[in-house]
C-alpha cells in the first residue's frame, strides 16, 4: 500500500505526480527544484541560492514523512552545467555525515523544468 506523502512546506506538484509516495518504509520523493513554497517564485539568482532551496525543499519532504536526511539512502541530481557541480556538491555536501551519505550519481541534462539549473530527487528509509 501506498501513502501520498504532501506538504505546504515544499513546492505544490505541477502536474499528474506528487512531492513524495511512502511505500512500507522507502520514501520515493519527486524530483525538486528550486521554487520557494511561500511565494511560488524560482530562487535562481546563483547556484548556491538555487541548491540552498532545492535542498530545503527536499527537507521539509522528509519532515512531512517523519524523516531526516539520515534517512536518504540514494540521490539522484540532474543539472544542466557540469560547470556547477563543485558548487552545488558543496551544498548539497552540508546536509549529510560524509560517512553516512547516500549512494548518488549526478548526470548533466539538455534541459530542466522551469529551465533551472538543478533537481534532485531522493529515496529514503525509515
Amino acid at each position: 500500500m501506498k501513502k501520498i506523502i504532501f506538504t505546504d512546506k515544499a513546492p505544490a506538484p505541477i502536474g499528474p505526480y506528487n512531492q513524495a509516495v511512502l511505500s512500507g518504509n522507502t520514501l520515493y520523493a519527486s524530483g525538486q527544484i528550486a521554487i520557494n513554497p511561500a511565494s511560488g517564485e524560482l530562487v535562481i539568482e546563483n547556484i548556491n541560492d538555487e541548491t540552498t532551496q532545492v535542498m530545503k525543499n527536499i527537507a521539509a519532504i522528509l519532515e512531512a514523512a517523519n524523516m531526516t536526511f539520515e534517512n536518504v539512502v540514494k540521490a539522484t541530481i540532474f543539472i544542466m552545467d557540469m560547470n556547477n557541480f563543485a558548487a552545488i556538491n558543496a551544498i548539497y555536501g552540508s546536509y549529510f555525515d560524509e560517512k553516512t551519505a547516500p549512494a548518488r550519481e549526478t548526470v548533466q541534462v539538455a534541459c530542466l523544468p522551469k529551465n533551472v539549473n538543478v533537481e534532485i530527487s531522493i529515496i529514503a528509509v525509515q
